[in-house]
């Protein structure tokens, strides 16, 4: 069981984000989605759960919540767009996952028993920033994440 983790696509779906997660049973983006046309070419790996980001306006964008809990293979996931909206009780809420976007910077840490997850920008290259996404999965009762470098550097 696998759950696929984007942010930050500004407008785009690169075709080697789409191979990236192919074989997820669910796509979560973490917002920056830049457009509708990208719900729906994500839609076409698996089912999305989006959230949006502070790039999102315009009547599309008006049904896309600010934030989201979801249920992934036994394991609570919260999801926002930026991480200065990271509720400071997420240990208390039960929270197994926090995912957020924003930054641009890919990281996965544990931090008090949550694993943060920011899959980072699969949009346009920002700077010196690689171009990533993430991927999690259960195994063996356990939950297990990698960052996936979807372009490689210039």
């Amino acid at each position: 069981m696998a759950l696929g983790v984007i942010s930050d696509t500004h407008g785009s779906v690169r075709p080697e984000a789409l191979e990236a997660l192919r074989g997820c049973e669910r796509i979560v983006h973490a917002g920056d989605i830049g457009g509708a046309d990208v719900l729906s070419e994500l839609a076409t790996v698996a089912p999305i759960t989006a959230v949006r980001g502070n790039n999102d306006r315009g009547a599309w964008a008006d049904d896309v919540p600010h934030e989201r809990v979801i249920e992934f293979g036994g394991f609570s996931v919260y999801v926002v767009h930026e991480p200065a909206h990271v509720p400071d009780d997420v240990v208390a809420r039960g929270y197994d996952v926090v995912v957020t976007g924003h930054t641009h910077r890919p990281s996965i840490e544990r931090r008090d028993g949550v694993l943060f997850v920011n899959p980072g920008s699969a949009g346009p290259r920002r700077f010196t920033l690689p171009v990533t996404l993430a991927r999690l999965w259960v195994a063996d009762g356990a939950l297990e994440s990698e960052l996936v470098e979807i372009v490689p550097p210039a």
